[in-house]
């Protein structure tokens, strides 16, 4: 077979296979490409979620005729001028493909002027230019995309519903908001405004807009700054989830990323803040020199290589931990209301209900503030768009969004509000040591809580004084102290007590072996097998001694004494699995599973009665550990009622 040289329209239209995958793909080169001509207000319009049509108009520096006719040849830039501006990348666009991919697609009319004179129109179809002819003076750049896939009628095979489409379109123009809210964007389909920021800078009205004000009155600022990174943000508390990372927004240098170092270092700064299998709401900003992250790595530019991974990785996770350390994470329960849906045109007006006396004056003054930052903007509401069938419709704007609970929430709710109205009866189980009968003046009962509480304010604790007044079904505890009523989940305490204490002690356990008197048998596949072989030295440094017997069996004769008893077993072959994923031995993250492990095993256990002093001493214990708002695994151990909303269940507060 003879080698040619294939065709520019060829070319053209495989470079838009990587560049061009779907209308979002559209809307994000263009949009990059206003942002970096200085822009401060950017308009989307879309028609049948953009197969349709496409328009996207900026008010930025605009183009010449002789710049707008080069800017549609492949390879064409103003970004890139040596070798060494590609590893000093600013700029959001720089490989000079796009717009000669999106014209070999599409039917395709660029509007530009750089206010200086009459500007050009210039329309294009297929990849070629078809007219050109002088335009108005507006400074800025129109462009207009019609008809994508016309001449490649098989991709218009794999676009999805136009619910989809548009949902991915949202996405884009919400991750650029994120990076850039100093930006006006205005997002309308079918000349309907669905998405309007205001440019003002304000990154948790932006928040506010895409996930619903109470996510965002949920979310912690973080700073944190070290030589080589500034990093800024905002994370959301623990109970705030989702099922998937898809709501962790890593922005580095004003680009949306992705990429695993990033999420493992902020899912690693939550720590054993999250129940397994959930994910938090996270909107983190990265600066750095740009020599320190590689950004042409793929077409589509959203992954990237850093070259400082391990560096950057303790920064976030020093960011998050450090900002945890400030809150006090108990969450608040809040009587559920149902979801309204509004009109896509519907103003969108957010407030909250910060007047009443029982909320305390910061939490009043964050709310007030949040309300006067959120109702300033010009923004229009949209309704809460179902996730497609890809997943991956995570951005769409929801409004009055409510915070999602774990399943271990929604069970002491449901208890509480089934026995609200019934008091703690007079009889105990035959095993509950029942309470001292004694006469109390409340009143000075009364003071010395207040005189409590006082000083424990002054101590600047996270976890508030809380006085036990009995238990439900033997499993939580019922507190309380002036702010309200708190359910304490029991098992959960004590979980995370003795978790840190084990987690401490583990790590201070010299390297003693446990010899065994008789020696266990492992059968490993040819992949473990080659993987003991390989990793012979790291094992025997953590104390594992493989001894082959047989073609892929080995025997351990001994192990470190830390193993949990009865789950040695297990934890090896841990060992093994996490030397597949990781391709190391993390000792550090062995330890921890062992001491959660051991937390868990030797905790009470539901339905255990507690004597008053047991309560006591337990709340008590639970008030001086590190992090007392989550067991281990990420459940909640403390659920908060105000007073406020107790009075409003009871209908004291209309």
């Amino acid at each position: 077979m003879a080698i040619e040289l294939m065709s520019d329209a060829l070319s053209n239209k495989i470079a838009a296979g990587e560049v061009v995958e779907r209308p979002a793909s559209v809307i994000k080169e263009l949009v990059e490409n206003s942002i970096d001509a200085n822009s401060q207000m950017i308009k989307v319009d879309v028609y049948e979620a953009g197969l349709m049509r496409m328009k996207v108009t900026d008010d930025g520096d605009g183009m010449t005729e002789s710049d707008a006719s080069v800017a549609f040849l492949r390879h064409a830039t103003s970004k890139i001028k040596s070798e060494q501006d590609l590893f000093h990348v600013r700029t959001l666009g720089f490989r000079g493909e796009a717009l000669a991919s999106i014209a070999a697609v599409s039917k395709l009319t660029l509007k530009t002027s750089t206010g200086d004179g009459a500007g050009i129109l210039i329309q294009y179809e297929g990849g070629k230019e078809i007219s050109r002819e002088k335009a108005d003076a507006r400074k800025g750049t129109e462009i207009t995309v019609d008809q994508l896939f016309f001449n490649t009628p098989a991709r218009l095979k794999y676009m999805k519903t136009i619910h989809t489409e548009l949902g991915h379109i949202t996405d884009v123009i919400n991750r650029l908001s994120l990076s850039h809210p100093g930006i006006r964007f205005t997002l309308a389909h079918n000349d309907k405004v669905i998405f309007k920021s205001n440019g003002r800078g304000d990154l948790l009205q932006i928040i506010a807009q895409i996930y619903g004000v109470n996510v965002a009155k949920k979310m912690i600022n973080i700073e944190h700054k070290t030589l080589d990174y500034t990093i800024s943000g905002y994370i959301a508390k623990p109970e705030v989830t989702r099922s998937g990372r898809q709501y962790l927004s890593t922005l580095v240098n004003g680009r949306f990323v992705r990429s695993v170092i990033l999420n493992k270092a902020i899912l690693s700064g939550y720590h054993t803040l999250l129940p397994i299998g959930r994910h938090p709401i996270v909107v983190l900003q990265i600066e750095m020199d740009p020599i320190l992250v590689d950004v042409n790595v793929h077409p589509t530019k959203l992954d990237v290589r850093f070259s400082k991974e391990k560096e950057l990785f303790i920064a976030i996770e020093t960011a998050i931990k450090n900002a945890f350390r400030q809150e006090r994470l108990i969450p608040d329960y809040t009587e559920k209301k149902p979801k309204l849906k509004k009109e896509v045109s519907e103003q969108a007006s957010f407030s909250f209900d910060h007047t009443s006396s029982d909320i305390p004056d910061t939490e009043r003054k964050q709310v007030s503030d949040l309300n006067a930052r959120v109702n300033n903007q010009d923004s229009a509401a949209v309704d809460e768009s179902d996730r497609d069938e890809t997943g991956m419709n995570n951005f769409v704007p929801q409004i009055d969004e409510l915070t999602d609970h774990s399943s271990d929430d929604r069970n002491i709710t449901r208890d509480i509000e089934q026995h609200a109205a019934t008091a703690f009866p007079e009889t105990v189980h035959e095993n509950t040591e029942r309470l001292p009968e004694a006469t109390v003046d409340s009143s000075s009962v009364n003071e010395q809580m207040m005189e409590d509480e006082r000083e424990d304010a002054a101590n600047n604790s996270r976890m508030p004084l809380m006085y036990p007044v009995g238990q439900h079904h033997g499993t939580y505890i019922i507190a309380e102290n002036d702010q309200g009523m708190y359910v304490i989940d029991q098992h959960a305490a004590q979980e995370r007590i003795k978790y840190e204490y084990y987690r401490d002690k583990i790590v201070e356990v010299d390297p003693v072996l446990q010899e065994l008197l008789v020696p266990m048998t492992f059968d490993f596949s040819k992949q473990e097998a080659l993987l003991i072989e390989q990793y012979q030295t790291d094992f025997e440094a953590i104390g594992l001694f493989f001894e082959p017997f047989g073609q892929q069996t080995y025997r351990i004769t001994a192990h470190p004494n830390w193993f949990p008893a009865g789950f040695e077993e297990e934890t090896i072959r841990d060992i093994i699995a996490q030397i597949i994923e990781d391709e190391k031995i993390d000792l550090k993250k062995l330890r921890e599973d062992a001491a959660i492990l051991m937390a868990c095993k030797k905790s009470i256990k539901a339905n255990h009665h507690l004597n008053y002093d047991d309560m006591f001493e337990l709340l008590e214990t639970l008030r001086k550990t590190e992090d007392p708002f989550t067991c281990p695994h990420g459940r909640p151990i403390v659920i908060h009622f105000s007073t406020y909303e107790l009075e409003k269940m009871f209908k004291r507060i209309m």
